[in-house]
């Protein structure tokens, strides 16, 4: 009987595996639990022409900064304590990412749900009657084929499948084979985003023992199986500066110091990128240490 696949990775194996003008979910929620190691691990390649799909954060932000993104499919983009991510305000302000699709936070849900079915839509309410349909008139509506009480045959938004071909999610455990559990308060739709991809890749705090897996949390928490993961990477404080409860929170001092420089001259955004973002992903944690060191000052 075969024994279940090792499936560890580097961060920059990961990345390997992506390629230009790929269409690539991440998963978190605004600035919660985001896998950051791998988005900067995008940002140091030479990627480009991306297609992402995100409740978007900081993860949209550096990616549109960098100018890797050429559709952006989101609900959202914010950094919750300062509600419009600034390096993505700046972009759809200066008109630098070539397409937006802006959808109703169900509709983009409904539209994972219907790429983790296979399916090339499902029918649901949302967006009727509001200008989701104006600004993406590709959008279509359907006829329910049901009569409903009074005979009449009710339209629907035909929400599009958000079809992945990779996904990329941050939890807080997982085994060598892919089996990962969250800890925090709330899993983030991550399945939802690896079931709806051809690829998925997991980072996590830490790899444990399968057993481990549920030895101080239920079962119920267990939201990714080994079957829908291609890749499983152990990132210690990896979602910085997004919080990854219970392991750690939001860096709300180092998420000021990010927007300020993303808010500001392209001087303060190049000195911001050289210490914290010239390096790899070691390089990255050790400036953020020495941070939170000159914090307690």
């Amino acid at each position: 009987m075969s024994k279940p696949r090792d499936k560890q990775m580097t961060i920059d194996e990961v990345v390997a595996q992506l390629s230009d003008g790929m269409t690539i979910g991440i998963g978190g929620w605004g600035p919660r639990r985001k896998p950051m190691a791998l988005v900067r691990a995008i940002l140091r390649s030479d990627l480009k022409d991306l297609t992402i799909v995100s409740w978007g954060g900081a993860d949209v932000g550096l990616l549109a900064r960098a100018g890797k993104i050429k559709k952006l499919v989101y609900a959202f983009v914010s950094l919750d304590s300062i509600p419009l991510e600034p390096n993505f305000q700046r972009a759809r302000q200066n008109g630098t990412i070539p397409e937006i699709v802006e959808l109703d936070e169900g509709m983009f849900q409904t539209g994972l749900y219907a790429a983790a079915q296979r399916l090339p839509f499902l029918p649901m309410r949302a967006g009727l009657g509001s200008d989701v349909l104006v600004n993406n008139s590709w959008i279509k509506t359907v006829a329910s084929p049901y009569a409903d009480e009074n005979g009449d045959f009710e339209d629907l938004t035909a929400v599009p499948a958000l079809k992945l071909d990779v996904a990329l999610v941050h939890l807080n455990r997982a085994d060598v084979h892919g089996n990962a559990t969250y800890l925090g308060p709330d899993p983030y739709f991550d399945d939802l985003f690896v079931q709806a991809a051809d690829k998925a890749f997991v980072s996590v705090e830490q790899i444990v023992d399968t057993a481990g897996l549920t030895v101080d949390t239920p079962v119920q928490r267990l939201l990714i199986s080994r079957m829908m993961v291609d890749g499983v990477v152990e990132t210690p404080n990896g979602a910085h500066f997004t919080l990854c409860t219970p392991d750690y929170e939001r860096d709300e001092k180092f998420q000021k110091v990010y927007a300020a420089a993303a808010s500001g001259s392209d001087e303060d955004w190049a000195a911001f990128e050289q210490r914290f973002l010239s390096g790899d992903e070691a390089a990255y944690q050790a400036a953020v240490a020495a941070f939170a060191e000159e914090q307690k000052a």
